[in-house]
């Protein structure tokens, strides 16, 4: 890959005075592209080394390490002490060696977690771990409920606080942020918290943080309905048209989405002559009849 040194500091050469600079990632050599002469063979690579420095060599990248996270209370960059007994050629250690790393252990465990902010966020960032897991979410939502929690750390807010409460609070609005069709209600019941409690954690969130959430587009939480019930392609994209002519009508606002979603598929399910009744839709959504009777209603008449 040639590179042209015209932009990047305008080199002059210094055998025909051209303003012609160039560079050669490949071969390593910085020459004048109008006469030729090569002023350096040799080039320092600004990249990431990705070499394994073993006997076959190639580009393995594991001496790089594990990347850091956000999701871990140390970031991923504490001290990991092997805590099998044996020195580097696999022989066992000497017993007066073994208790001077037994103590060393024991003091870098302290010295993770020796604050009681440490202790707080190493019990939150576990509790995210286990909401993550039971509400299958990427890692990119983890990051931003660990950056959130984080934030409220700094501002003080978890004192005096329940740290299931605010952690469950963190994960909900990292859903709302990255547009992931999670309900508040689902959050409450994976992390075993009230709904109000979260609900007033993430209040409190929005307002201190000053959080920019943007509105949760219902066509969204189609697919994770349907999923459940096993609608077809056929009522899926009929739905999403419905709510993409209510969107465009101004209707669906200051309305539940998910309420939205179910209306439109059930909507979408008589249309095309599904057997399909409002009680099923309602469990998928995790909303009730009543409220799927309401948005039907109004999606009849827009």
């Amino acid at each position: 890959m040639v590179i042209d040194n015209v932009r990047n500091g305008g080199l002059i050469c210094s055998r025909c005075g051209k303003n012609s600079m160039q560079t050669d990632d490949e071969t390593g050599e910085f020459f004048c592209r109008k006469c030729g002469y090569v002023i350096s063979d040799k080039v320092e690579d600004s990249g990431p080394e990705w070499r394994s420095f073993s006997k076959e060599g190639g580009a393995d990248p594991t001496r790089t390490g594990a990347p850091s996270s956000l999701a871990m209370h140390d970031m991923g960059l504490a001290t990991v002490i092997n805590p099998v007994n044996r020195d580097s050629t696999g022989r066992p250690l000497s017993s007066a060696m073994k208790s001077t790393i037994e103590r060393l252990r024991i003091w870098d465990s302290r010295s993770q977690a020796h604050k009681s902010e440490d202790r707080n966020l190493r019990q939150a960032l576990n509790e995210l771990g286990r909401i993550k897991d039971k509400l299958a979410v990427s890692s990119g939502v983890v990051e931003k409920a660990a950056y959130i929690y984080r934030k409220a750390m700094e501002k003080n807010l978890v004192r005096g606080r329940s740290i299931s409460a605010l952690i469950a609070a963190s994960m909900y609005a990292a859903c709302r942020n990255t547009d992931t069709p999670r309900t508040i209600k689902d959050v409450a019941t994976v992390a075993n918290i009230k709904r109000k409690d979260i609900a007033r954690c993430y209040r409190l969130l929005h307002y201190e943080l000053d959080l920019k959430m943007p509105v949760i587009d219902p066509i969204q939480c189609i697919s994770r309905i349907s999923s459940k019930i096993g609608l077809s392609e056929k009522v899926k994209r009929d739905a999403s048209e419905i709510l993409r002519i209510t969107r465009e009508q101004k209707e669906s606002a200051g309305k539940d989405p998910m309420g939205l979603a179910a209306a439109a598929l059930y909507m979408a399910c008589v249309k095309n002559g599904d057997s399909v009744t409002q009680r099923d839709i309602a469990e998928a959504a995790n909303v009730t009849e009543v409220t799927i009777r309401n948005r039907y209603k109004g999606l009849k008449t827009s």
